[in-house]
């Protein structure tokens, strides 16, 4: 049987967009461990992105919020682009890990306090929802960042989706 090379079972890159503040917590912790788990299988990086701009806008109202949340993320979206979003398709794990079946350059999008424009909405490939229920970032990226891990094990025929 052939060897799969190290660098094919990594060529995918994940990455995820959050509009927060970075910080260092009980949450982080887990997230840094999920993200462990999924270097075995791709390349997995978490860009939280919060300036002064993002703060000056969420200072004044939700639309100019969410214009700085599109500001923002526009020059990351290369390659497929899911955006979480409460409004968005509610998938099961085999349904989600689909998208990486077919994708090597998958971007995750979690917006600020103030959602996403309907226009930023337009540009995503795919729109999930996590839970119909409102998620903190730090629960939404948990739970997030073990379904990545779940879908590249079921990509890769590994046994702990069972």
């Amino acid at each position: 049987m052939p060897r799969i090379s190290y660098w094919v079972l990594i060529s995918m890159k994940i990455d995820l967009y959050t509009i927060e503040k970075q910080s260092r917590d009980e949450y982080a912790a887990i997230g840094d461990h999920f993200r462990k788990m999924i270097g075995k299988y791709a390349s997995m990086r978490e860009h939280n992105i919060f300036n002064k701009k993002i703060n000056s806008a969420q200072n004044r109202d939700a639309k100019s919020a969410q214009e700085s949340y599109t500001q923002a993320f526009l020059p990351y979206m290369k390659g497929y682009n899911i955006i979480l979003h409460p409004e968005g398709k509610i998938l099961d794990s085999f349904e989600f890990y689909k998208s990486f079946d077919i994708n090597t350059n998958l971007n995750f999008f979690i917006g600020g306090a103030y959602g996403f424009e309907k226009d930023f909405l337009q540009k995503g490939d795919l729109i999930i929802s996590l839970s119909k229920l409102t998620l903190s970032h730090k629960i939404a990226k948990v739970v997030l960042y073990e379904q990545i891990y779940r879908a590249l094990t079921l990509l890769h025929k590994h046994p702990y989706h069972k």
